[in-house]
């Protein structure tokens, strides 16, 4: 993609979560291009949906992989509106998406009250001094079901 090619898509992300704010949502937009053109696109429904995972990346790649018939985006750029957070990124890497531009920053963010940056630093930290605990339990058939998946003839590897 080229420099003018970013701008216009970013320039469609930024009125996407711009819009989206009269309609109950968030300040967050995104598009995900392939070969020059849309593929889908998404916007922030997080309060409007109340869903924790509604954040206009993940809506946009939910929506392009319906519409390309595949779990994978390879070949694909996600335009942000805003510099995703942890969860969107992971959504990205998942989906195999080539390239994620953005616009707006994480400090931009902070400033409209949506502060990543907290999560951002947790994963850096041991999980002993997280907020939330998370702890294994691992009883003896805890690998049945990767056990299952390899023994699987037809399965999707991914």
């Amino acid at each position: 993609m080229s420099a003018p090619d970013d701008a216009h898509w970013l320039a469609r992300a930024i009125e996407l979560a711009t819009q989206n704010i009269a309609d109950g949502g968030g300040p967050f937009g995104a598009v995900v291009v392939r070969d020059g053109r849309a593929v889908a696109e998404g916007q922030n429904r997080v309060t409007a949906n109340l869903d924790p995972t509604a954040h206009a990346e993940v809506i946009a790649i939910r929506a392009a992989c319906q519409v390309v018939g595949d779990f994978s985006l390879a070949g694909t750029t996600l335009y942000a509106s805003c510099e995703p957070c942890p969860l969107c990124l992971s959504a990205a890497l998942w989906a195999r998406v080539d390239r994620v531009v953005y616009a707006a920053d994480r400090d931009d963010a902070a400033r409209g009250g949506f502060d990543d940056r907290e999560f951002y630093e947790l994963f850096s930290r041991d999980r002993e001094t997280w907020h939330i605990e998370i702890e294994a339990v691992r009883p003896d058939n805890a690998p049945a079901p990767f056990d299952a998946w390899l023994a699987h003839e037809h399965r999707t590897d991914y």
